[in-house]
């Protein structure tokens, strides 16, 4: 764990403004990278809470008219430099860009002293997850740091959250997920040589292990986050395997199971796949405890007492809604929450959980964060 620093004296002038004005009226946020992600969480955003979308920032000019229209945002300020956006009068920043970016666009967001919203993962690599902590350590305590771990606001997740903390079923001594889903071929199914410009990194991130991280850190990390969540702590060394099975473009794999290994004996595993058939889904957690089981998703949560004994609740909406208004919630009431350094640790997991795969025999945690 990196240690928490003091405060940074004195703040910026623009994050004093920036402040008082979402204390004030409706809060302005700005969103840097238009994908799809970057669009739907504003979407979720403008459509379920007081915060409306100001300025929208990409290098790809066509992702901003088309996340206008998604947005149903009219006249939104349009920025090619993020910079520019961070010196504007906005009060939050939405950061959906590629993973490899993320380590550079958390820091420039946090000097700048606006709230943030940065999605999953930290970052690809090791290195990249302690900038993001570093960063996070130093901003000042005003702002709000939400990393886009959005089962941590779920309403469903909360409600079991709760009751396995009650005791309900025991000390939990394993922790289960699986995140099954259907990828299919690529466009071509042919292997691309790896991207070398900026622009070709941007345009093909999500094919590559170095600038995406690779399916453990980019796509399964949800489920390790609330591994770590339900478990308290995170793990102390991970094995595992994995591979790909299907013709692909990059160098991602397409299947993986890892088993960590958290303190006091308590074990974690995940299955993660994209080669289901297509249109199968099966994302799920599951804690196993003498006294019962409880399992989650973004759909529904489960306590399992016995056969014929259980309780089954259906999420009343997407809970990607509870994680924004959360977001905005906070700052609203100006009661900020730092999440970056749990978020850069969730990271670190799945990260490790890669190297164990890699180096194919157990990998300490300490090891990982020496590599």
């Amino acid at each position: 764990m990196i240690t928490r620093r003091a405060l940074i004296a004195g703040s910026l002038t623009a994050a004093t403004i920036s402040r008082t004005n979402a204390a004030n009226g409706a809060i302005a946020v700005g969103v840097l990278g238009t994908g799809n992600r970057g669009t739907f969480i504003a979407s979720m955003l403008t459509k379920n809470t007081p915060a409306r979308v100001v300025a929208l920032c990409d290098v790809v000019p066509e992702h901003m008219d088309r996340a206008k229209q998604a947005i149903g945002v009219e006249n939104p300020r349009l920025y090619s430099d993020f910079h520019k956006m961070l010196a504007s009068d906005i009060d939050a920043i939405l950061i959906a860009t590629p993973v490899f970016l993320h380590a550079e666009h958390f820091e420039a967001a946090v000097k700048s002293g606006k709230h943030i919203y940065i999605e999953k993962p930290a970052s690809m690599d090791v290195e990249g997850c302690k900038r993001i902590m570093r960063a996070a350590d130093a901003a000042d305590r005003k702002i709000n740091i939400t990393f886009g771990f959005q089962r941590r606001s779920g309403y469903v997740y909360q409600k079991a959250k709760q009751l396995a903390d009650s005791g309900a079923i025991g000390k939990i001594h394993l922790g289960f997920a699986r995140f099954i889903k259907s990828e299919g071929l690529s466009k071509s199914g042919a292997q691309m040589p790896p991207p070398k410009t900026q622009m070709e990194k941007i345009a093909e991130w999500g094919s590559w292990k170095n600038l995406s991280g690779d399916l453990i850190v980019e796509n399964n990390v949800h489920s390790i986050d609330v591994l770590n969540w339900f478990l308290g702590a995170r793990p102390l060394s991970a094995i595992g395997s994995g591979g790909s099975t299907l013709p692909k473009r990059g160098d991602t794999r397409d299947h993986n199971f890892v088993a960590f290994e958290y303190p006091n004996g308590v074990q974690g595993q995940l299955s993660g796949t994209t080669l289901a058939s297509p249109g199968y889904r099966d994302v799920v957690e599951q804690f196993f405890g003498l006294k019962g089981t409880i399992e989650t998703s973004e759909n529904h949560w489960r306590y399992f007492r016995g056969p014929k004994d259980e309780t089954v609740e259906k999420s009343p909406r997407n809970i990607t809604i509870d994680s924004v208004a959360a977001f905005v919630q906070r700052i609203q009431d100006g009661k900020p929450e730092n999440t970056g350094v749990r978020g850069a640790e969730s990271t670190l997991t799945a990260i490790l959980g890669r190297m164990a795969m890699d180096k194919r025999r157990e990998v300490t945690w300490d090891e990982m964060m020496k590599s």
